[in-house]
């Protein structure tokens, strides 16, 4: 959802990639469907590892409560964001998470735009 959000947000001035620390096999159905409410398709997406490569494609690191477990690039700056993983979450929960992302990631395109 982040990655997605992030793009619709940046309009094309900035890139972000999404990755998990331990990636489902596929997007959740309830997240397709709370992203599909919105007017983005993630139902083609798959979820992707986090790796150190990609972490230092990254100028910004957003991490979301994956602590030790994240890689650590020196030089780079963090963010992490304290939110509930959508996994097995009902539709209604989803929505709420999504709604809360969208708010995070549209500061962020803004503070990037500065």
């Amino acid at each position: 959802m982040s990655e997605a959000l992030f793009q619709r947000a940046a309009d094309g001035r900035h890139e972000a990639r999404s990755a998990g620390t331990r990636p489902a096999e596929q997007v959740h159905p309830a997240v397709v469907e709370a992203m599909r409410e919105v007017g983005i398709d993630l139902s083609r997406k798959r979820p992707q590892p986090l790796t150190d490569d990609l972490a230092r494609w990254a100028d910004v690191v957003v991490t979301m409560g994956c602590g030790d477990e994240c890689p650590y690039i020196a030089g780079k700056t963090y963010i992490d964001w304290e939110l509930t993983d959508p996994a097995d979450q009902p539709l209604a929960q989803v929505r709420r998470i999504r709604d809360d992302i969208r708010a995070r990631v549209e500061g962020l395109a803004r503070d990037f735009s500065d």
